[in-house]
């Protein structure tokens, strides 16, 4: 600590090179907290992915259907231990431009295969009685204010009812949870029976498979079985883990990832060159000082840590002020994002992160010119003009 006011006042010495250079730093890392929170919100549900899940789709794409019919055949397989499906529905509430996540499923099979969806034993007996009941994640209930016991009408541009009628009536049975904090609860679930007795299209078909395993080191050999199975049947099957099902829905959008990936490593290698040209210039400004402050008995390793601490605490300062400016933007925006990226939130991954990278761009911006500093001779350093 005995040198900080030395090295504020060398950062105080070019105040406007400072401040820019110390903006650069904050609207990097304010962007990187950003990219961070959208990567989080597209991937999360790929982390809470279930090890001892497989989905089974249409071998040629999501799109495709596949017959109610396999569930029997696919319920048989040794290893597997239960088996339910889910479908695109499509719909929305009022405004066509915000689609839900909706799905016609088996209520009581599919919250046993997942039991991190939290339903109050009430609902979830309304909901098991009511063929024309739907449950719904808290976060779509909190978006459209809905209450257990409304009646909310849902039209679907994919599926319609007799009548040629796509508007459907629903009574809101129950609001569940997610048991992890970042967890998805922007979906909302009905009846299957119910939405394939009254659609006049695509009866008899569902959209995927969800098969529960005991074993998850065989979920390979199980999924080979299982696409065995239908290999010469007029619809045959792709089997893989729940992860990497849910990566290829998210990446539809692109892959987050490696965009995140990109435009991190271009503003971060941009911000290494601001960083060192600006510790660069302010050494070559102050060479005749450096040698001054070896002829009083500052060493070689002094004049390094030196240098390399006015370099971290720019960088730490920037950083963390990017990183604050950030909190606060995904605080304040992720309720209006909810409905898109429910976990649009900085975790503590993405912070630990941002501190290694505060650090590494001090050091590595820094190094260069601290090197150069450290092996000044003061003779020549002084003889300079």
């Amino acid at each position: 600590m005995k040198f900080l006011p030395l090295i504020l006042a060398n950062l105080r010495r070019r105040k406007l090179r400072t401040l820019f250079t110390l903006a650069s730093i904050t609207i990097a890392f304010l962007l990187y907290g950003l990219l961070a929170a959208v990567k989080n919100g597209f991937e999360a549900g790929v982390e809470l992915a279930g090890a001892d899940r497989l989905i089974t789709i249409h071998k040629v794409s999501l799109v495709q259907p596949l017959p109610k019919s396999y569930q029997a055949q696919i319920a048989a397989i040794p290893g597997v231990s239960a088996v339910t499906h889910s479908t695109w529905f499509g719909g929305y509430f009022q405004d066509a431009r915000s689609p839900m996540q909706m799905f016609p499923v088996e209520p009581e099979v599919y919250l046993q295969i997942y039991p991190e969806y939290l339903l109050p034993d009430e609902d979830r007996k309304r909901w098991l009685n009511d063929r024309a009941g739907l449950i719904a994640g808290r976060a779509i209930a909190e978006r459209f204010g809905w209450r257990v016991g409304d009646r909310v009408p849902i039209r679907s541009d994919i599926y319609a009812r007799e009548g040629n009628n796509f508007t459907w009536e629903f009574v809101v049975d129950g609001i569940f949870d997610h048991r992890d904090a970042s967890g998805d609860t922007s979906s909302v679930m009905f009846h299957y029976d119910y939405f394939d007795e009254a659609r006049i299209n695509g009866k008899g078909t569902i959209g995927w498979y969800i098969l529960k395993i005991g074993d998850p080191a065989r979920s390979s050999e199980i999924a080979g079985e299982v696409d065995a199975l239908f290999a010469n049947s007029s619809a045959p099957t792709r089997t893989g883990t729940e992860k990497a099902f849910i990566q290829s829905f998210a990446r539809q959008a692109g892959d987050i990832g490696a965009i995140v990936t990109s435009i991190g490593i271009a503003v971060f290698f941009t911000m290494l060159l601001v960083s060192a040209n600006t510790m660069a210039q302010a050494v070559r400004e102050r060479t005749k000082e450096l040698a001054v402050m070896k002829t009083l008995g500052f060493g070689d390793g002094r004049v390094l840590a030196l240098v390399l601490g006015e370099s971290l605490l720019l960088t730490v300062a920037g950083g963390a002020l990017g990183i604050a400016l950030a909190a606060i933007v995904v605080g304040r925006t992720g309720q209006f994002l909810s409905q898109y990226l429910q976990s649009f939130i900085l975790t503590g991954s993405a912070l630990a992160t941002a501190v290694v990278l505060m650090v590494l761009l001090g050091l590595v911006s820094g190094a260069l010119p601290a090197i150069r500093a450290s092996r000044l001779r003061i003779a020549d350093a002084l003889a300079r003009r």
